[in-house]
């Protein structure tokens, strides 16, 4: 099996079975895991009486956040390959080909779907708002420490062979977990004498209204997060 699709999942009832219809609308040798995190809004419900065969459900006990989820569906996985998949509509899953495409060049580790220079492709920026003002502070902090020149570390959109992320000792349960896995992932390519690389992808930013469940604290647990993960030991 060529990708496993990680989809954690918390009261998104308007958006999971547009987003699932998106993703195995993609044509590449792939499953699906949703792991849904005590939602309370009737998605745990509709997750549930889910019977495709490509689709797989785990079901939190309690709401152990994002992070928790990814980490439950990283074990679980199958495929050569991993990628995190939100389960609202922000990203776009054709982007999959381009970044699987990009991964397979033997000097690339992994690959992170960059909204940054998604933008710049189509001649635009992301709207103003204090997502992307965070959004560009944690890259640039991450960049001074780690010595990179990353746009986009916090996307959802990071790509990486399955067998790498199982080694990982990762420890971060929140949105955190965005920040830790480039962190290692750079260490790891470091060690390894290869690259962390970019491909534009494609963005629909929604606003808290609509569901957005990231907020500025979270912002703040990141920042840390990348100082503590500076000087992490690479898997081997």
């Amino acid at each position: 099996m060529k990708l496993s699709v990680i989809m954690p999942v918390y009261n998104e009832r308007g958006t999971i079975l547009d987003i699932l219809a998106r993703v195995r609308a993609v044509d590449i040798d792939k499953e699906i895991v949703i792991i849904d995190n005590l939602s309370t809004d009737g998605t745990r419900e509709i997750v549930e009486d889910l019977d495709l065969p490509e689709v797989r459900v785990i079901l939190q006990d309690r709401n152990r956040m994002k992070g928790n989820s990814v980490k439950k569906g990283i074990a679980a996985a199958r495929g050569e390959y991993l990628i995190i998949q939100d389960a609202d509509l922000e990203y776009d899953p054709q982007d999959y080909p381009a970044l699987l495409a990009e991964i397979e060049r033997p000097d690339v580790l992994c690959v992170l779907g960059s909204r940054m220079l998604g933008a710049a492709r189509e001649g635009s920026k992301l709207p103003p708002s204090s997502f992307d003002v965070g959004r560009r502070l944690l890259s640039d902090y991450f960049n001074t420490l780690f010595g990179t020149d990353l746009t986009d570390i916090a996307t959802c959109y990071k790509l990486a062979p399955t067998a790498l992320l199982q080694r990982m000792d990762l420890v971060s349960d929140g949105f955190d977990l965005d920040v830790e896995l480039v962190a290692r992932f750079v260490i790891e390519a470091r060690a390894r004498g290869q690259e962390i690389t970019e491909v534009p992808i494609h963005y629909y930013p929604r606003s808290v209204a609509e569901g957005k469940k990231i907020r500025w604290t979270d912002g703040l647990t990141s920042l840390a997060a990348i100082t503590r993960f500076r000087f992490a030991e690479p898997v081997g």
